[in-house]
């Protein structure tokens, strides 16, 4: 299938492949490019679906999170 990148470089995805990937309505996605292709890929209703989802006050550093994640140690 073919279609057009705006000059914003917005993308419309055709209405078959969304079925077909089970693309629904609005949603979060990851890019990445590989081996010269561009790759869209609908995020499920994980952890990182949520990124961006909730506001705080407090902030924790990448590294800490890292660590917690990676040494199970607490953040401070």
């Amino acid at each position: 299938m073919r279609t057009t990148i705006t000059k914003k470089y917005q993308v419309h995805i055709p209405k078959e492949v969304r079925k077909q990937v089970g693309l629904e309505g609005h949603g979060k996605v990851s890019v990445r490019a590989e081996d010269g292709k561009i790759i869209i890929e609908p995020l499920s209703d994980s952890f990182v679906a949520l990124g961006g989802a909730f506001k705080t006050d407090q902030t924790i550093p990448a590294e800490e999170i890292r660590n917690h994640i990676e040494y199970g140690e607490e953040a401070k």
